[in-house]
């Protein structure tokens, strides 16, 4: 009889369910490998070459050239030499492997260890702390990816980590990791990291410094020793302890490791060029699209006279006041500017930016127009008392002349003159004049304008010199000549000669006063042995002194003042302004032609009565206007500051030809002084134009001419 089987046990449902879920598990790892195997073959396939990858850099870098082509300024992310693998130290190699990424040399670009350890953190903190990635992963975000913390962002960067490493060698990631990575302060690279911090390259690092610059690389704001120094310190010493934990180097190395004592490179000096920078870089965003690609931006600046300029002011400032000049080719071509006296300090650009009232330099376009208007130098015109709307101007010399000319009244700086001038051809004329000549800022219409009530920037000032020196041709400043990326060219400047202002015969005449009141007038401290036109300007009880001027196809602006507009005491533009423009043009132009103006220098009327003391007693002082265009008392004459930096430029201005001096007691104002003032007669004397003698002033006269 057979036996009878026993009853099979039924099998566990769960069981059941665990081995379908393994299988399920099983058969997503292999769908998912074979998913990560062809991922990282495509981003294997797309990665760039390593050759590729060394020459480029992260972000836009922007190298600013001067004329002669000298780096002005770097901007954007600076980057060092490229320093191969075997030029790295050891030393740096050891401490960022020993700090960012022990496992470098076993894992396969993503080190599991690392990863898990990261995911238990997490749990016990409640946030992500430790993002586990290594030096691959790294350098895979800094080149190809963003820093966001998302999981999709976190695969591809797996991807590409894994990827990286079956296309480079272990030394090439490391040489490209050093040579790329962000290091704060715009550094990019152990070399870039090594200059700005320690002065020198990467190629001869010390343990110190190596743990320094690895130890920035987890946070470089908090890090950077020219931030905040113990945290520099306190990172450097954990890089240090890492070290000996790894047995790179010994507990003996890492306690001689003097992080401490490190002498960190000193921050470069801001030159006054930055003014200039400051002011031309923006407009690349007019001129260019180019956003991405490293750019070099050449310009218009002269090195020697950027450095003359600023010497000029320095010198020339008085003691608490704020100076600004600007320079302009014949083109209008910046070629120097200052915008303050100490970039550093301050960046705000006065020559640009500051609005102030011109003084009587804004007289410039009351005669403009009135020439324009068919007036001529040799009109006559009465210097009497006027009223013009209730407003009753008077000459700083608290007289009037009677009949003089239009030329004897600009030298003068007459401001009933320029009054009835300014009714006769109209206030809204000579707004519209200035806003011609390229005055950007409100022009107002009311009769005190004529003695320069409007606020005006240095740099619309000087261009409209520049536009008079150019016979009447409009002259647009501009500070960028070139833009190239990659060596292609995808800027140039081109020079527009098209827009005429004025007849030139009116930019002659104009010329012809301007350079009167240099040489024989207001302006004479200006006078640097070859012709000058120009016109001094002098504001409410001191505030503001202005000369501007041209001379050989240069123009050039200065302004003085306070920036909260405070009296300054002998501040004149015939004063430390004219005397700074001196400084500024004898050097610039001592290599240039003399260049005569279109029409010769004629003598004013001088001799009015007790007025000649008043005019050649001193130098210009210039004309003081209340708010309402009223002349005001000025104030007490003080000397001007000295600056430092003029050793510097000393030797350029001893080059140029020394100015004659200005007409005194027992002098004969006669035309061979002013061919010697105007370098028309090649240092010979003569002797064929009738004399003028002029007596000394006598102390009991007012000796404050007008401006």
């Amino acid at each position: 009889m057979a036996r009878a089987r026993s009853p099979r046990k039924p099998r566990s449902p769960w069981r059941r369910r665990f081995v379908i879920l393994l299988q399920v598990l099983l058969g997503l790892a292999v769908v998912g490998a074979i998913a990560l195997g062809v991922a990282v073959y495509i981003a294997e396939d797309q990665l760039p070459s390593f050759e590729q990858l060394k020459s480029s850099p992260n972000g836009q870098m922007i190298r600013v050239h001067a004329a002669d082509g000298t780096v002005i300024v770097s901007l954007g992310p600076s980057y060092g030499e490229w320093l191969s693998y075997g030029q790295i130290p050891d030393i740096m190699r050891a401490a960022t492997i020993s700090v960012e990424d022990r496992r470098f040399r076993s894992h396969p670009g993503v080190d599991p260890i690392g990863v898990a350890r990261s995911v238990e953190v997490r749990l016990q903190r409640g946030r992500w702390v430790q993002g586990g990635s290594t030096i691959t992963q790294q350098l895979a975000r800094n080149v190809f990816l963003s820093s966001q913390k998302k999981f999709g962002r976190k695969a591809r960067e797996w991807v590409l980590a894994l990827a990286i490493e079956r296309k480079f060698s272990k030394d090439e990631i490391l040489e490209l990791y050093l040579n790329k990575v962000y290091y704060g302060g715009g550094a990019y690279g152990i070399d870039a990291a090594s200059r700005k911090f320690f002065g020198h390259g990467a190629d001869h690092l010390s343990l110190a410094e190596a743990a320094v610059i690895a130890g920035l690389v987890k946070a470089p704001s908090n890090y950077s020793p020219t931030a905040d120094v113990q945290a520099a310190i306190g990172r450097a010493g954990v890089v240090i302890r890492t070290m000996e934990e790894t047995g790179v180097i010994t507990p003996k190395q890492g306690a001689e490791a003097d992080v401490a004592g490190l002498k960190l490179a000193p921050e470069s000096r801001q030159n006054s060029a930055r003014y200039f920078t400051d002011w031309a870089l923006p407009q690349l965003d007019t001129l260019i699209d180019e956003t991405q690609a490293p750019l070099e931006v050449w310009t218009t600046l002269d090195l020697n006279m950027q450095r003359v300029a600023d010497a000029a002011i320095r010198q020339n400032v008085p003691p608490g006041t704020q100076g600004a000049l600007v320079t302009l080719d014949r083109d209008g071509g910046v070629r120097a500017m200052v915008g303050g006296t100490d970039y550093v300090t301050s960046n705000y650009n006065r020559a640009t930016q500051a609005i102030r009232q011109p003084g009587s330099a804004f007289k410039l376009f009351v005669y403009l127009a009135a020439l324009e208007a068919g007036k001529k130098p040799e009109d006559m015109i009465v210097d009497e008392p006027v009223t013009i709307d209730g407003w009753s101007p008077r000459n700083d010399s608290r007289r009037f002349n009677g009949q003089v000319t239009l030329r004897t009244a600009f030298a003068f700086s007459i401001n009933t003159v320029a009054a009835k001038l300014g009714q006769e051809v109209g206030f809204s004329t000579i707004a519209d004049m200035a806003r011609r000549f390229g005055i950007t800022t409100p022009v107002n219409t009311h009769p005190s304008m004529v003695l320069g009530s409007s606020d005006v920037r240095l740099i619309d000032m000087t261009r409209a010199f520049a536009s008079v020196g150019s016979k009447g041709i409009a002259v647009t400043p501009y500070g960028i000549t070139r833009v190239t990326t990659n060596g292609q060219v995808i800027y140039t400047h081109e020079v527009d000669r098209s827009h005429v202002l004025v007849a030139p015969y009116v930019a002659a005449e104009m010329t012809d006063l301007l350079q009167t009141a240099v040489n024989t007038g207001t302006g004479r401290a200006a006078q640097i042995g070859r012709p000058v036109a120009g016109k001094t300007g002098t504001t409410t009880s001191t505030k503001d002194g202005w000369f501007l001027g041209f001379s050989s196809g240069l123009t050039t602006g200065v302004w003085m003042g306070r920036d909260d507009a405070r009296p300054v005491g002998g501040l004149h533009g015939g004063a430390a302004p004219a005397q700074a423009f001196a400084a500024m043009m004898k050097p610039a132009t001592a290599d240039r032609p003399i260049e005569q103006f279109d029409t010769q220098v004629v003598l004013p009327d001088w001799q009015m009565g007790n007025q000649e003391d008043a005019y050649f007693g001193q130098p210009d002082e210039g004309m003081q206007v209340d708010p309402d265009g009223n002349p005001v008392t000025p104030a007490p004459r003080s000397q001007p500051g000295t600056g430092d930096g003029g050793d510097q430029v000393q030797s350029l201005i001893d080059r140029a030809p020394d100015p004659a001096p200005p007409p005194g007691a027992g002098q004969e104002l006669n035309q061979a002084w002013i061919d010697h003032v105007t370098g028309r007669d090649n240092g010979q004397p003569r002797s064929d134009a009738p004399a003028r003698s002029l007596p000394p002033p006598r102390p009991d006269q007012d000796d404050r001419p007008n401006q």
